[in-house]
Order: structure tokens, then sequence, then C-alpha cells
């Protein structure tokens, strides 16, 4: 490790105010291509070096010279920051496939029907804006996939998986609301 190098490492440790500026504008171009190469996206790199050099810095003893250089300990961090945000979004993306997911359910008829639930959901159906309704009608009462409610209505299926989930939402807080009444 050279004098400049082990100076900031030592400077870090002991958190003086400039060592995280010095520490960046040292290391910003390796960083971001670390992070870069991981996401994918110039914002998110950016983002994950930042948050990566921030939450370092929050942490005074995690950076240890005997362990090696703070050059090697900061590319290490964007590295785990960085797949740790990929491993989010694959989470996140998966979480939303599903909420958005209706499956058709096989037709069967309810062993019991009650009259006033049912009236108090056709009225909070008819409460819905017209498109969010006929999504949801298709769905539940033609027993229609949303991939087949967009072709049905000729819509992009993004567009139908909105107006589902959007609907949904104004039914659960339409419905909540008769009950704390």
């Amino acid at each position: 490790m050279d004098a400049d190098a082990e100076a900031l490492a030592n400077d870090f440790i002991a958190r003086r105010p400039a060592a995280l500026g010095v520490a960046y504008e040292s290391y910003a171009a390796e960083l971001y291509s670390v992070a870069r190469a991981v996401l994918r996206s110039a914002s998110d790199a950016e983002d994950c070096v930042h948050d990566a050099l921030l939450r370092v810095w929050r942490t005074p003893d995690s950076f240890r010279v005997e362990r090696g250089s703070l050059r090697a300990f900061l590319i290490v961090c964007v590295r785990n920051e960085a797949m740790s945000r990929l491993r989010s979004a694959g989470r996140r993306a998966e979480r939303e496939r599903k909420a958005f997911r209706l499956e058709p359910v096989p037709d069967a008829a309810p062993l019991f029907v009650d009259p006033v639930e049912a009236a108090r959901v056709r009225t909070a159906l008819e409460r819905l804006p017209a498109e969010q309704r006929v999504a949801l009608e298709s769905a539940f009462f033609e027993n229609l996939s949303q991939r087949e409610i967009a072709e049905k209505l000729d819509l992009p299926l993004g567009t139908v998986k909105s107006r589902v989930m959007l609907g949904m939402r104004k039914l659960k807080e339409d419905l909540r609301g008769e009950y704390a009444s």
C-alpha cells in the first residue's frame, strides 16, 4: 500500500470529514464500474455507490487495515450492495407478478351466498369507474385471465393489470368502509 493510500485509510478509520470525499474522488470510477457491471443501469449504479459509501461511513468499525486496502474494501462493499439491490429487485418483481396474476378459478357454486353481502359487493362494483368494473367483472364473473381480458377488450395487458389492481384496492376500501360505519 503506498503512502497516500495508507494515509487515506487511516483518515477513513479516524472518520476525518474530508476522508469520505477523498475516498470517493479516488475510487469513484472503479466503484461505479463495479456497480454498473452488476446493475446494468447508470442511475442505479450511481445510487448504489452513494448508498454503499454512506453505509460504510456510518459504520465506523466496518473497515480495518489489517483486512486489506480501503480500495478493495470499498469495491467489495459496492459489489455487495449492487448484488443486494439486484436480489431485492428480483423479489419485488416476483411479488408484483404474483399480485397481478389473477388465475381463473374452477367453476364452483358457493354453498351459501349471503344476499346482504352480495348486494354490498354489487353496490361497491357499481361505484367503480366503468373500465375497472368491466375488468373485474370479466375476471370474476366470466372467469377470464388478465391476458384473456386484454384480448377481449383489445387493451395492453399492463392496462388490464392496472385496472384490476386499482379496482380491487377501491373495492377493498369501499367494503371495509361499510364495516366501519
